[in-house]
């Protein structure tokens, strides 16, 4: 037998029948597809990380640059809310950071270290969980800016706190550079944008103390 005949034999063993050369096609077409697929994601996710690297250090540079402030959405503290009967001055009564968001605010500040980046002013909600994450993430003792507490409790507040927000950045030094601790009601208020916990938005000070969303930080 010729080799080329032994060739022939064996695919007539694997093609019996045009149904079984059909499945057999289809079957590396599928395992050709997925293969594709997975290269495509795997890809499109290192673009992406890179485009969100180089998008970060930009957003870290703008925060430094006069006429900005950072507002920071306070570091992971599980659940949801308050609990019942909670107390301003009780942290243990409060919801709190846990070891990853303590983590997390720390890595907040070695980056921050990484890009020079020494904030002038550091104002704070008056919650435990914003108090801790500003000293974790600059190494300084904020100042407590009651407008900056949360009205999740009290939506009717939003107005009131809002104006104070305004007519305090408002009174800024132009060259100031402005880290502002609060929660995730308060920053939607101001800027219209969701933020996940530990998420910093880079905001243009208006003339009018109005903040204006211009970058953001992804948290660490």
């Amino acid at each position: 037998m010729m080799p080329c005949d032994r060739y022939r034999n064996h695919v007539h063993i694997l093609s019996d029948s045009d149904e079984d050369r059909r499945t057999w096609t289809r079957g590396l077409l599928v395992h050709a597809l997925v293969a594709a697929a997975a290269l495509v994601t795997a890809m499109v996710s290192l673009g992406l990380g890179l485009r969100t690297a180089h998008a970060d250090d930009a957003a870290w540079q703008l925060a430094g640059t006069p006429g900005h402030v950072v507002l920071m959405r306070h570091a992971n503290a599980p659940g949801f809310g308050d609990p019942k009967g909670y107390r301003l001055d009780d942290c243990a009564t409060q919801r709190n950071l846990d070891a990853a968001g303590r983590a997390q605010a720390r890595r907040i500040r070695s980056a921050a270290a990484r890009h020079r980046l020494v904030f002038d002013v550091v104002l704070s909600s008056a919650w435990c969980r914003c108090l801790e994450t500003a000293r974790l993430a600059t190494g300084q003792e904020p100042e407590i800016a009651p407008a900056l507490n949360s009205f999740f409790d009290d939506p009717a507040r939003r107005p009131t706190q809002v104006s104070a927000i305004y007519t305090g950045t408002r009174a800024l030094a132009p060259d100031v550079r402005v880290l502002m601790v609060t929660h995730q009601v308060v920053i939607s208020a101001l800027t219209g944008r969701a933020t996940a916990s530990g998420e910093m938005i880079v905001a243009r000070r208006e003339p009018d103390g109005s903040l204006i969303a211009v970058a953001t930080i992804a948290p660490p």
